[in-house]
């Protein structure tokens, strides 16, 4: 958490503060996040033009004008705080603009990371240079799933968590997916059918539309940028509803997969 939804959410949120804009002053309150900002980034990123800003996984992009990207990641509690009024304790990096906008990238726990990388070389960059295909992209498909699965015995929640395999999916919305698909987390991937795949991906496509659409998953300290919440969570099917009834009467049940919990139906899901 945050997730693809949120991050995606988080990105359009920026645009309109920092798309064409110009960057009059960037300033650090602290030296590092999850590890050191980079070394040169002020002197970067001041008076470089902001060209456009994208996604790639669970990462935000925002490219300048003088040929490098400023990658971020949110971590655990990261996000952007637009127009804030005052700068608090935990507001570590913080952007001026020439037309007088603020944004400041708050991370109280500071599990997030900033990036600057060249932009002809993201590809190469080793966080991206084997991550799997973009889920709202026309890379993911059954074909792709079923080859990845191919002879696997991992359960299937676990491998759609592996960004080697798809860029950007976290806990919530692969339990959200795999219960519209009517999959059962713990199945062995080599042996979920094609046909279950078929209806895997556009369930997949789906959920992180549906919860774009409503500004993500709001669960203890995501906000999109203009500090409204993610409202996708009263949509949840099972994610966080233990023991409630699924929309086909069962309780939804839940238990724990490499650390982290799974939630599903047993009558829905096979």
């Amino acid at each position: 958490m945050p997730e693809l939804p949120e991050v995606e959410t988080t990105v359009r949120g920026l645009m309109r503060y920092l798309e064409g804009e110009r960057i009059a002053r960037l300033t650090l309150n602290r030296q590092d996040l999850r590890r050191p900002f980079p070394e040169g980034l002020v002197q970067a990123m001041t008076g470089a033009t902001v060209t456009t800003l994208g996604r790639r996984a669970k990462y935000g992009l925002i490219h300048i004008d003088r040929g490098s990207t400023m990658i971020f990641h949110l971590g655990m509690s990261g996000r952007w705080r637009i127009e804030p009024s005052q700068i608090e304790k935990h507001d570590h990096l913080v952007l001026e603009t020439g037309s007088g906008h603020v944004l400041a990238l708050n991370d109280a726990r500071r599990f997030g990371s900033v990036d600057l990388v060249d932009t002809a070389a993201l590809d190469s960059w080793p966080p991206f240079a084997a991550i799997g295909p973009e889920p709202l992209g026309n890379g993911l498909t059954p074909r792709h799933l079923q080859q990845a699965f191919a002879a696997r015995i991992a359960p299937i929640k676990q491998l759609l968590l592996d960004q080697r395999i798809v860029a950007g999916l976290g806990n919530i919305y692969v339990c959200e997916a795999l219960h519209r698909a009517g999959i059962r987390p713990d199945k062995e991937a080599g042996a979920v059918s094609l046909a279950a795949l078929k209806r895997l991906v556009p369930a997949i496509q789906e959920v992180l539309t549906e919860s774009i659409a409503a500004g993500g998953s709001t669960i203890r300290d995501y906000a999109q940028p203009s500090g409204e919440l993610g409202y996708f969570a009263s949509a949840w099917q099972v994610y966080g509803r233990e023991g409630d009834p699924c929309a086909c009467g069962s309780p939804v049940q839940r238990f724990v997969q490499g650390g982290r919990s799974s939630f599903w139906c047993a009558k829905c899901q096979k």
